[in-house]
């Protein structure tokens, strides 16, 4: 039995990951990442950051982040806890999906991850109190490379299942989209 199940998405590179499990008398075993399985997908970057973040009140939005060159990341996500309305939207100026967004739920329960390339922005709305995600990153955090999308842009549109109790200051404040926005270039 494979460890993990790969599943396309409607943009380019972002892939959700159904993460089997393995079950005994004991308990069970569910494994995360593996670098075997993980480049035959193109995952070929060292995972050098892991954050835990803990969302304690439904309805509460964060993001859309992501970082620029030379610090772009891809991102592995996973609800360990709770259940979360997870979005990303794609910034890479060449794509056919540019400006899209995607959303999945990812939960505790479903055992599902969200692989996510460089060049999307990333965020979340909490859907139960006491949400627990892990974010694998392949860059370092970095004040100078972060950016961000307003997670309430009406050109994106993100259709947030649930009233919004609670967003930061920062991502309330971040400036709209406008025509002067190019998008993310990638490094070659």
């Amino acid at each position: 039995m494979n460890d993990f199940i790969f599943e396309d998405t409607s943009i380019k590179d972002l892939i959700i990951i159904k993460n089997n499990i393995f079950k005994d008398n004991r308990g069970s075993l569910s494994r995360i990442f593996s670098d075997d399985f993980f480049s035959k997908i193109g995952w070929n970057n060292s995972i050098v950051q892991i954050n835990h973040t803990i969302t304690e009140t439904r309805g509460t939005v964060k993001g859309m982040h992501y970082q620029i060159p030379p610090l772009s990341e891809k991102k592995l996500v996973k609800c360990i806890k709770g259940k979360i309305f997870d979005v990303v939207i794609d910034l890479r100026k060449e794509s056919e999906t540019f400006l899209k967004w995607h959303s999945e739920i990812l939960s505790e329960e479903d055992n599902k991850s969200k692989l996510i390339p460089e060049g999307l922005a990333h965020g979340y709305q909490s859907l139960s109190d006491d949400c627990h995600i892990i974010y694998c990153h392949t860059a370092s955090y970095s004040k100078d490379h972060e950016r961000s999308v307003n997670p309430l842009d009406k050109k994106i549109d993100i259709k947030w299942p649930i009233d919004i109790n609670l967003i930061s200051i920062k991502d309330k404040n971040t400036k709209m989209i406008d025509e002067n926005f190019i998008g993310v270039v990638l490094e070659d």
